[in-house]
């Protein structure tokens, strides 16, 4: 696996530090070395927010991620900041119900995932960002039951266990699209 840099980006309330958070669990799960950091204006919900996440097979130095691997772009400021500082070769996913330009960098894979949009159709207005993070376990080849059950049960408190199968089916949702 070696190291992988992930940077979630979008506005407060669309579930960014959720998506990191799932996603670090997930890298503990299979014994990976986990960094993941959140960031958030004052505002909270509405205002920006930001998730670091790092997972490698060896010791993490830094939990500072300037140039990611994976860039996760929720709203279109996100995409603006953050394109450039994707790495070479690396990949960006960005909700395309709410980002309407297309990126403009050739040295890097692109993902357009219609996740707002995806989510309101199947009755779960609250879960595009694990549409996304559905996607992005996809193409990174990252999908895997026993990792992502694990995550979950981590992640959704007993307060909103109810939640659980619909974050299987939104990240079920992202994993076909």
């Amino acid at each position: 696996m070696a190291t992988t840099q992930y940077l979630f980006a979008g506005f407060g309330g669309q579930g960014i530090l959720f998506s990191g958070k799932f996603l670090a669990y997930k890298g503990l799960s299979e014994n990976n070395q986990v960094s993941w950091l959140p960031s958030y204006g004052p505002e909270m919900r509405g205002g920006t927010a930001s998730c670091s996440v790092i997972i490698s097979d060896t010791a993490i130095g830094s939990p500072i991620v300037s140039k990611p691997d994976v860039l996760v772009a929720m709203n279109l400021p996100s995409l603006d900041k953050y394109e450039d500082s994707v790495a070479s070769g690396g990949t960006i996913f960005v909700d395309s119900t709410l980002i309407e330009r297309k990126v403009k960098r050739t040295d890097v894979k692109v993902h357009y995932i219609n996740a707002t949009g995806l989510a309101n159709e199947n009755n779960m207005p609250t879960l595009a960002n694990m549409i996304i993070v559905g996607k992005v376990m996809a193409e990174m080849g990252q999908f895997n039951k026993e990792g992502i059950d694990a995550a979950l049960s981590k992640v959704i408190s007993a307060r909103h266990a109810n939640m659980l199968e619909f974050n299987l089916k939104a990240l079920n949702l992202g994993k076909e699209n």
